[in-house]
């Protein structure tokens, strides 16, 4: 039931969340331009409007088409929602956009589907065309006369229901169920599935909404923050504070703090009264903001602030969270005790898969493996062919002087040794990994370079004051062949890239593998769909997309291309990569290259350098 609660409002927020902008730029426009703006301009204002009714309804109608049904599934829903806009002029119809977007890509992949294989020979385009056309301009109809005024009402029925919670004084209330939801990285979908399109509907009738500010308020989770820096008896703990307290206050990446809540599970009350308390004061001086919030940073808090005496209250409502939720933590800090930081974040990094509708990690048996029992671990992707097998070298290397008994060795994910001990695997592919290797202790990570868990698997390794048995023979491994000159070549090295979404990065280092002949053109979109099984972000500011298992068939010869975005790209969740490497491999030759990017991690003055170079030589020389 959880994971289906995640699951929904991380759709619902997916939704949302890459229009932001927009929704940013919209706010602005209201807070500077209307009558009451900060700088009132009667023809810059008749933006609001439009940009509110339609513009933000299209996007979000678009980005919804478009995770169910790809590019024709974004123009359809685009299409669709104009028909909910039109038979609900009176409001903005977020919400129906967020029904309808959905809905339109499903027609049209459904459509797509039941087209496989069953569409005359020279119709493609014009049957493509068309049928977006005609479903766009039925779903358009439909939206018109059923789903608009049916949103219409619903939007009233819930507008209401905020009324009634404000003039009794219960809103406060709604921070029982926030904070704790927050935790749990249900925060962007309160925030931007529930709260976005009420408080749209507010900020167009009275210039500022309340809603804004339940969730995105930097304040509680700043006051846990600052008790933990004062009073933690973790030296570890009160040295990490700070630092998260910049990225919280300042960042506004409430993530930061989860861990620290869950090292003290009893510690959420402080921020839930802290909150109860903003609130109500929020509520008694009828504040609002007039656009959303993201990220929930005391910088967009002011920048969304209403003229006046707006920004004083905000500041004030923050305070009044963050003074009451350090009070309230920090006795119960100096008094519990509490698991490490360290364990906090993996289960903060479980809670965060679970959000994402991924598997919580597994362990074979209900315990740990000891380390004497520990022979043979076994990085396992879904290819086997790029980020397992870096994963595997960067262990290899961490643990070779403590272990040199154990073989640490990578493979894919269905093709796992049936002597393998310990299997480390993405968290979305685990329930793989046990049908090939049901006898494996499955350690799950979110990546595969620098994740908590892959901490936590070395000190269990190298923890030998259990009772020891013989050590076995060390395996030999195969040695990855040396560098083909012609498996990284200059025409592969790509600097001083503008930034770009994940996609397009894929994208172009996919297209860049197939113009120097290393795969097929069919080879990008398996390149873009293996990303969606599991990220090919492997932490350290390196991503290397390749194709899936099923696409190894369409590369020619080995070789590989990296691609350089020196302000990075987004790969979500607040990671960025740099060094984008794209990866074609038909057999072992292109792990000498992965070998020695592994290796140039360890150097990190090294390493910072080839994210910013502009020197091409000095790639294909670290690399080669």
């Amino acid at each position: 039931m959880k994971n289906t609660v995640q699951k929904f409002g991380k759709f619902l927020s997916a939704m949302v969340m890459p229009n932001i902008g927009a929704f940013i730029a919209w706010g602005f426009i209201t807070a500077l331009f209307i009558a009451s703006g900060w700088l009132p301009n009667e023809k810059l204002s008749g933006l609001v409007s439009p940009m509110l009714n339609n513009l933000l309804p299209i996007l979000v109608a678009y980005t919804g088409g478009k995770l169910v049904g790809g590019d024709r599934g974004g123009v359809i829903g685009a299409i669709a929602v104009m028909g909910v806009i039109v038979g609900a002029p009176d409001y903005p119809m977020l919400m129906g956009a967020m029904l309808m977007g959905p809905v339109a890509g499903f027609v049209i992949k459904t459509f797509d589907k039941a087209m496989e294989g069953n569409m005359p020979a020279g119709f493609e385009m014009l049957i493509n065309n068309f049928s977006v056309g005609i479903l766009g301009m039925i779903l358009a109809i439909i939206g018109c006369y059923l789903i608009g005024p049916l949103m219409a009402t619903i939007l009233v029925i819930l507008t209401a229901g905020v009324d009634v919670l404000v003039s009794h004084s219960l809103l406060p209330l709604a921070a029982i169920f926030i904070e704790p939801a927050k935790v749990l990285f249900l925060n962007n979908a309160i925030n931007h599935g529930i709260f976005t399109p009420i408080a749209t509907q507010q900020v167009a009738e009275a210039g500022k909404s309340i809603m804004f500010m339940l969730e995105a308020n930097p304040g509680p989770g700043l006051g846990v923050l600052l008790a933990y820096w004062a009073f933690s008896p973790d030296e570890t703990t009160k040295q990490s504070a700070p630092g998260a307290v910049i990225i919280h206050f300042f960042g506004g990446i409430h993530e930061i703090y989860f861990p620290y809540v869950l090292m003290n599970p009893q510690v959420i009350i402080a921020p839930i009264i802290g909150n109860i308390c903003a609130i109500t004061f929020f509520s008694f001086m009828k504040a609002g903001l007039v656009g959303p919030t993201s990220p929930g940073s005391i910088i967009s808090f002011l920048a969304m602030s209403p003229k006046g005496s707006g920004i004083i209250i905000t500041i004030a409502g923050v305070a009044i969270a963050t003074a009451v939720s350090f009070i309230i933590a920090s006795p119960i800090i100096k008094m519990s005790g509490s698991k490490s930081l360290e364990e906090a974040q993996a289960a903060n990094a479980a809670a965060k898969a679970a959000s994402k509708g991924q598997a919580a990690p597994v362990v074979a048996n209900g315990e740990p493996k000891a380390a004497a029992d520990v022979k043979k671990i076994v990085f396992a992707c879904d290819a086997g062919m790029g980020s397992s097998a870096m994963g595997a070298t960067k262990f290899r290397n961490r643990i070779k002087a403590e272990r040199p008994d154990v073989t640490v060795i990578n493979t894919s994910v269905d093709n796992i040794p049936a002597d393998c001990d310990i299997a480390v695997v993405q968290t979305i592919l685990v329930d793989r990994a046990v049908k090939s290797a049901p006898q494996a202790q499955m350690v799950t990570i979110g990546n595969f370079l620098a994740d908590p868990a892959l901490d936590a698997l070395y000190k269990q390794v190298t923890d030998m004051s259990a009772p020891s048995v013989e050590a076995a023979p060390v395996e030999e491994t195969v040695e990855a062949a040396p560098a083909d000159d012609n498996i990284l070549v200059e025409e592969g090295v790509k600097v001083g890239l503008a930034s770009v979404s994940a996609e397009e990065a894929i994208t172009a280092a996919g297209t860049l593998l197939n113009q120097l002949g290393y795969v097929d053109e069919e080879y990008i979109p398996a390149m873009i769909e293996r990303n969606k099984i599991a990220p090919v972000y492997m932490g350290e500011g390196i991503a290397i997309p390749h194709g899936t298992a099923d696409a190894k068939n369409r590369v020619k010869k080995s070789g590989i291309v990296v691609l350089q975005y020196p302000d990075g790209v987004d790969w979500g969740d607040g990671e960025k990569a740099q060094l984008v490497i794209g990866i074609a491999g038909v057999g072992d030759e292109h792990l000498a290259i992965l070998g020695k990017i592994t290796e140039t991690i360890c150097d990190p003055d090294l390493f910072a350098s080839l994210k910013t170079t502009d020197d091409v030589a000095l790639i294909l020389k670290t690399f080669k």
